[in-house]
């Protein structure tokens, strides 16, 4: 296997694992949910326009995301302190501490996949989740300037 396939392997592996944790914990809330919690989480507020890019969605389609996001109390909205006209997407405590449950939830469901593992494999699994980890950091992210 080339290094460019393992590492589509691994990412394709990972959304799998993702699907199978959340339908087998009865978990039905859109992946695009926790994917904007945790985009969130890790940059702080955003304009809804730098949100969308970061996921990967339509401004409407984050619009009425974050609509129902709001509604259930995990973001807020507040105006840009550089622009009035604008508005900052910010995730609540609330929304924090669903974005973890939905971690522990997700790591609890799948947890039994990986009894059998030894230590070498998990030393393996713990190595590669950090390099992906740092991968993930150290690449430039070009959404959170981008102006609406």
């Amino acid at each position: 296997m080339h290094k460019a396939e393992a590492i589509t392997a691994i990412v394709l592996a990972a959304h799998a694992l993702a699907r199978i944790a959340a339908h087998d914990a009865g978990n039905d809330a859109p992946s695009a949910q926790w994917r904007t919690l945790s985009i969130l989480e890790q940059q702080g507020g955003l304009r809804l326009g730098a949100l969308a890019s970061a996921t990967r969605t339509t401004q409407p389609g984050m619009t009425r995301l974050i609509g129902a996001l709001e509604h259930a109390g995990f973001v807020e909205r507040t105006a840009d302190p550089d622009d009035s006209r604008a508005i900052v997407v910010t995730a609540t405590e609330a929304g924090i501490r669903a974005l973890d449950d939905w971690r522990t939830e997700l790591g609890a469901t799948l947890a039994p996949r990986f009894d059998r593992l030894g230590d070498d494999d998990w030393r393996a699994i713990e190595r590669t989740a950090a390099i992906l980890g740092e991968r993930a950091q150290s690449t430039p992210d070009h959404t959170t300037g981008a102006q609406e």
